[in-house]
């Protein structure tokens, strides 16, 4: 658990995705309780996160909600992702409505030179 929580909270996106790896294989087995079934699934969803897949995230920490509604880690880390998701959305928007006005600029100057 140590060796996983050290690579997802690595700088090194390498890191991230081997520690997303581990964390999968081991979700797999079985016999591993609630508690540690929490504590992977928050791991994952913290690797999924800093690898910038925010709706994945958001899935494990329901998942990992589901077994400790009370964590404050993990209504900390639904709390960000939701946020990050709502800002990824408007700068989305943004682009499409700049994308849209320049069309727009650019149809309309040329239908002027016509």
């Amino acid at each position: 658990m140590r060796l996983s929580w050290a690579l997802v909270h690595s700088r090194q996106p390498e890191d991230v995705q081997r520690g997303i790896a581990m964390l999968e294989a081991s979700l797999a087995n079985v016999s591993s309780g609630p508690l540690q079934k929490r504590e992977k699934l928050y791991l994952l969803a913290v690797g999924y996160y800093r690898s910038c897949d925010y709706p994945r995230s958001r899935q494990l920490v329901e998942q990992c909600l589901e077994i400790a509604p009370d964590w404050r880690q993990a209504l900390t880390l639904r709390k960000t992702v939701e946020d990050r998701i709502a800002k990824d959305g408007m700068i989305g928007i943004g682009l499409t409505a700049t994308v849209v006005g320049v069309l727009v600029a650019g149809i309309a100057a040329a239908l002027a030179r016509k």
